[in-house]
């Protein structure tokens, strides 16, 4: 390949990770073309992007955008996977597809500039994701709220009741 030709693929591979903090890396290699069609068929629909490239172009075009963790899972065959709504779905996603296809390998991942393994990447996979935080995060912001108006409606509402039962007395 010429040096041309690798700096297009570079320069390319730089504009699809940027913007991109979190990049998995899966090995490809034991599933039929048809297996591989399908998950990149319905990984697309999630908005996650494969794309198996020489190790030496994709480690120098992480490391050029600042994700440069990525560079000691880069052995043997290897595809970049980013993209999704957030890491943890992008994760939940790789791990599921790994357990649905057994010859599709995880074998780690950057995630805010630390290198994770594949049991590291099976441990994002479970924990809660963007939404999920957020819920929770409302959820507690809410509750003192809750609490306090549970709190001055209880006894009003028990007031409010005993001049209605003296009013209708009268």
């Amino acid at each position: 390949m010429s040096k041309v030709i690798k700096n297009h693929i570079m320069n390319e591979l730089t504009r699809e990770l940027d913007g991109h903090g979190e990049v998995l890396v899966v090995d490809v290699s034991g599933l039929t073309g048809n297996q591989v069609n399908d998950l990149r068929l319905a990984l697309g629909e999630q908005d996650i992007s494969l794309l198996t490239v020489k190790n030496s172009l994709a480690r120098r075009a992480c490391e050029s955008i600042g994700l440069g963790a990525v560079g000691p899972i880069l052995e043997g065959p290897s595809t970049l996977v980013w993209g999704g709504e957030d890491v943890v779905a992008l994760s939940r996603e790789i791990t599921k597809w790994a357990k649905e296809i057994g010859s599709l390998a995880v074998k780690g991942g950057t995630v805010e500039g630390k290198t994770l393994d594949a049991v590291g990447v099976d441990k994002l996979s479970k924990s809660p994701g963007r939404l999920e935080l957020l819920s929770i995060i409302s959820g507690l912001i809410l509750s003192p709220g809750g609490n306090i108006a549970g709190a001055l409606l209880g006894p009003g509402g028990r007031v409010a009741g005993q001049i209605k039962s003296k009013a209708e007395e009268e």
